[in-house]
């Protein structure tokens, strides 16, 4: 993994705040030298095994997050980027991947895949990523010092289309040192809290194959 000092890669956001309402995709530029991904621990409640089948949709979110550049929030109401880093893919489809990885690790499901590859199945997990950055806690910090994620899910039974269940899940993590590696490691930390718990919410729901 590409290493960046964290101060020089702050100390270099392009200029200019964008209100999280950002819809001008136009204006962010997706490239970057040094390219990320994430491979967060994500726990998983041991419980029954599932014995329905899940499609995985890639999640909404706004386009000041559906990007892979590297948020940063300095204020509740703009939003900066890291320079010189960038993900590997937008961040929500890296999200889709994780969350699909997470179900697939626990052992609980029957069968658990993107929404992509066209296969049938008897529920729709949707979702919505609201938060996805490194956030400043302390207003004047030199550093971002946590990272964010938050992610608005329902589960949907097919073909009825109807919503059976809905959670928000949320996780804040510190960032433990001055390298991006940290806030990296972070980001990992958050989202794994997070598709943890959506893994176990989603397996605790007692639905039978609609058959449909």
């Amino acid at each position: 993994m590409a290493r960046s000092g964290l101060a020089g890669a702050v100390r270099r956001i392009a200029g200019g705040a964008l209100l999280l309402g950002l819809t001008a995709c136009s204006t962010l530029n997706p490239t970057a030298p040094h390219l990320y991904t994430l491979t967060p621990r994500a726990a998983v409640a041991p419980g029954p095994k599932a014995d329905w089948q899940l499609l995985v949709e890639t999640p909404a979110a706004a386009a000041g997050i559906d990007t892979p550049r590297i948020a940063l929030a300095r204020t509740p109401t703009s939003l900066d980027y890291f320079a010189d880093v960038s993900w590997a893919d937008r961040a929500p489809n890296m999200v889709q991947g994780l969350i699909v990885q997470t179900f697939e690790d626990s052992g609980r499901i029957v069968s658990v895949g993107r929404d992509t590859v066209g296969l049938r199945s008897d529920y729709v997990l949707k979702s919505e990523l609201r938060d996805f950055q490194a956030e400043y806690a302390t207003p004047g910090a030199a550093l971002p010092d946590r990272v964010h994620v938050r992610l608005s899910a329902k589960l949907v039974a097919m073909p009825r289309r109807t919503i059976e269940a809905g959670e928000t899940f949320e996780a804040s993590a510190p960032v433990r040192g001055r390298s991006f590696t940290d806030v990296v490691a972070a980001f990992d930390e958050a989202l794994g809290q997070v598709t943890g718990e959506l893994a176990t919410w989603s397996l605790s729901q007692r639905f039978r194959p609609s058959g449909g």
